[in-house]
């Protein structure tokens, strides 16, 4: 098509039409639902993932059975996205409730994140959060299933790894070089 030239309304079913999709920035920037301890959880699991370097990250030794500090940040982070898809559910008005099995969904996500480095790991996570965030926002009510969701996925679970994620990168900051 020429420089210029515009296609009438008519010609573009089908086409994706920039006024139909929302933009980036009309995305909500802050959660107007308050998380209790979300943002100070947010910012101490960050503090925390600025520590570790990717030399640090693949160190066997987060969990006994041989979890790395960034499989323990793939692990929140995958959750996080795995809430703001069900969310996203709800709110659609498609969620199913379910039995969940935590194990399987651990050893899934643990599976599927193994090979991605560090840095990848760290922005997914940090892409799932935000996304969790703004999934949360847009809930047009707040369902014993959305509760559900951002209890395993949000503040309360990173507040759950927090604790040893901290010790672990502590410790590995004090094994000689």
């Amino acid at each position: 098509m020429p420089p210029g030239r515009r296609l009438p309304a008519a010609d573009m079913s089908g086409a994706c039409r920039l006024d139909y999709h929302p933009k980036m920035t009309d995305q909500p920037t802050t959660d107007v639902r308050a998380l209790p301890g979300e943002e100070e959880g947010w910012q101490r699991l960050h503090r925390v993932i600025e520590r570790i370097t990717p030399e640090m990250a693949v160190v066997p030794g987060y969990f006994e059975e041989g979890w790395t500090a960034k499989d323990a940040v793939a692990h929140l982070g995958t959750w996080m996205a795995a809430g703001s898809a069900m969310l996203r559910q709800i709110a659609a008005g498609t969620y199913r409730e379910g039995e969940l099995d935590v194990d399987a969904e651990n050893a899934r996500f643990l599976a599927a994140m193994h090979d991605i480095p560090f840095e990848i790991v760290h922005v997914q996570a940090a892409a799932a959060h935000r996304e969790l965030l703004n999934a949360w926002a847009e809930l047009p009510e707040i369902t014993p299933a959305a509760a559900f969701w951002v209890r395993k996925a949000g503040p309360e679970h990173y507040e759950e790894h927090l604790p040893r994620l901290e010790e672990w990168i502590d410790e590995l900051e004090r094994r000689p070089r």
